[in-house]
């Protein structure tokens, strides 16, 4: 048996997160520690965007394992750059989405993969997913870095 329903308890992880984010002031986090140039509405898009693609990785699940595993390296490479190594470099300060983070995003990331690697999916897959997952959060963090720079302006 090959439960699909792993990348739906993903997503719904990912909705408890996002509501963590915003009821404790992420965006504010954020400017102050990661120096991110963000506001509420960027917050809400990306955030939309990357639930659309656990949307797509859940629907697809274990019939195309190297894309449906790309949603759950995503959130666990967000739980560990994005809230757990801030939190530890800024001496101990709060990282909102810190318990979705820890509580959610870490045991069903790697859950994922040590059930892909129970079902005999191929190492080359998993490494592929895992660094497409990584790219992709990077991805927004180069956006919101590179938004102000004279080439992207109109």
């Amino acid at each position: 048996m090959n439960p699909d329903y792993i990348f739906w308890v993903a997503l719904a992880a990912y909705a408890l997160h996002i509501l963590e984010e915003y009821t404790y002031d992420w965006k504010t986090w954020a400017q102050k520690i990661l120096k991110l140039d963000i506001d509420w509405n960027i917050f809400y898009v990306a955030n939309l965007a990357i639930l659309f693609v656990g949307l797509a990785c859940a629907e697809v699940g274990w019939s195309h394992p190297t894309f449906s595993l790309i949603f759950p390296s995503l959130m666990a490479v967000d739980a560990l750059f994005f809230h757990i190594v801030p939190y530890i470099r800024s001496k101990r300060k709060f990282s909102p989405g810190l318990f979705t983070a820890i509580l959610l995003f870490l045991p069903l990331g790697f859950g994922c993969f040590n059930r892909a690697m129970d079902l005999g999916v191929h190492t080359k897959s998993l490494i592929i997913a895992g660094v497409c997952g990584a790219l992709l959060i990077a991805f927004q963090a180069f956006m919101l870095k590179t938004k102000n720079l004279d080439f992207f302006k109109p």
